[in-house]
């Protein structure tokens, strides 16, 4: 299966994306008025004016260090959401960074034309992030104490092996926790925080 934002038979963008191996096709087209989705055996039609809010986010996973999500809430209905990856394999997640993209601008486009009084925000919810740094910064000092302590100890083996661990850790969550700083945006002004970069 390959992903694709391409226009559809009736000249509509569509989107489309597996979600889990073995769940089924997660389908999005931009109709002239409406977004019409259809997720497994969850589907309708929502007016952009009707979109109550959209949230992007960083979300890597064990199999995709790279995915990125965005999560949308119609009025009167429960949350969608649209992944830059999709499964092909069990053992492979194809990476969908332009078409991602290019329908998610084209989406606020819409939005945008369409008045919509839309709340549009990055990252995690604000109490979540901050309780993660938290947690975050006090495993960092434990890892970086434990190092120092191994060194001063002379287990220069060991000091290696937490050093390594403390730099890889650091990085790995620290550009989490970057790119998930909380926040709002306008439909014309995207994060590139919060997005793929086609061709990293």
């Amino acid at each position: 299966m390959t992903s694709t934002f391409d226009a559809h038979e009736n000249g509509n963008p569509v989107y489309e994306y597996k979600a889990s191996l073995a769940g089924g096709l997660c389908r999005f087209e931009l109709e002239p008025h409406t977004l019409h989705w259809q997720v497994g055996r969850r589907g309708g039609r929502v007016r952009y004016d009707r979109l109550r809010a959209i949230r992007l986010s960083y979300r890597p996973v064990t199999m995709q260090s790279h995915r990125f999500v965005a999560e949308i809430w119609p009025a009167g209905e429960s949350k969608i959401q649209i992944a830059s990856v999709s499964w092909r394999s069990m053992m492979d997640q194809q990476r969908l960074d332009a078409a991602y993209v290019a329908f998610i601008a084209e989406l606020h486009r819409r939005l945008a034309a369409a008045g919509a009084a839309t709340q549009l925000s990055t990252g995690l919810p604000v109490v979540t992030y901050w309780i993660g740094v938290a947690v975050f910064a006090a495993v960092l000092f434990a890892t970086a104490s434990l190092a120092i302590r191994a060194a001063r100890s002379a287990q220069w083996s060991t000091s290696a092996v937490v050093g390594l661990f403390f730099a890889v850790f650091a990085w790995q969550i620290g550009q989490f926790f970057y790119r998930n700083r909380p926040g709002r945006y306008r439909p014309d002004a995207i994060p590139a925080a919060v997005m793929p970069k086609p061709g990293d």
